[in-house]
């Protein structure tokens, strides 16, 4: 019960922090929205022939949710675990009788749930405002949520380890993580068999812009809407980001 009320207080804190950084609340929260009443407006009536005619709102609102859900766990815990390194918040935090566990289960528990807010808001707004249909497979979406968060988290935490320093955090998360966002089919579907499909294929990125969408496919009619080959490509994924942050993990700075 201990852990339990440190890992909720560790959370608490984390939350404030993400509150009092504009930028962060920004970046994370806002743009996923901005973003998405900007494409939707624009191709407000379009349909898309590749998807038998379906609405382009219809897909591109969980490609969206997706795409909320990965900026808050990947590269926002990528950035943040980066700068606290960098700047010896880490290595404090790691002298203190505070629990390992309850520090980072802090730290993950508020990432995930900045991403699961965005992606409810991303719905909630395409609902209201675009007229999306949600086909009430609140359970799919519930498992890409969790899957992908965890995933993402355990990447972005990865991905920090491999970062030398501060002044290079921004450029190496943000050019890895958009080229491969747009190549993925976020915000517009690709053809399959194209070359950058086929190479967005191997990262994780497509696969949850694919399994968010099937829990909002109206074509297929019945069915659990759980595409769970795409969610094995981002829980594989994932593992390997556990696997390289239990590896390289450090709590300090590189010496130079």
């Amino acid at each position: 019960m201990r852990v339990a009320a440190l890992t909720l207080r560790q959370f608490q804190y984390e939350q404030k922090v993400f509150r009092r950084t504009p930028a962060a609340m920004f970046f994370v929260a806002v743009f996923p929205v901005v973003l998405l009443v900007i494409f939707a407006s624009l191709n407000r009536g379009q349909h898309l022939g590749m998807l038998g005619g379906l609405r382009f709102t219809q897909y591109y609102v969980p490609a969206m949710a997706a795409f909320g859900l990965m900026s808050a766990c990947y590269a926002n815990v990528a950035g943040r675990f980066v700068y606290r390194r960098e700047t010896g918040t880490l290595k404090r935090l790691r002298g203190t009788p505070v629990p390992l566990g309850v520090l980072v289960g802090g730290f993950l528990a508020n990432a995930v749930a900045v991403g699961a807010a965005v992606s409810v808001i991303n719905v909630g707004v395409g609902t209201a405002f675009y007229g999306v249909v949600l086909p009430h497979r609140w359970a799919a979406f519930f498992v890409v949520l969790v899957t992908g968060a965890v995933s993402f988290c355990a990447m972005g935490v990865a991905m920090s380890c491999l970062i030398p320093d501060l002044d290079s955090a921004d450029p190496i998360i943000w050019g890895t993580f958009m080229p491969l966002v747009f190549i993925s089919g976020t915000f517009f579907p690709i053809v399959g068999s194209s070359p950058l499909a086929r190479l967005a294929s191997f990262f994780p990125m497509q696969h949850l812009v694919k399994a968010a969408f099937a829990a909002f496919d109206l074509r297929g009619g019945g069915g659990a809407g759980v595409a769970w080959s795409d969610l094995g490509v981002v829980a594989l994924w994932g593992a390997v980001g556990v696997a390289v942050a239990l590896r390289r993990f450090r709590w300090e700075p590189a010496r130079t």
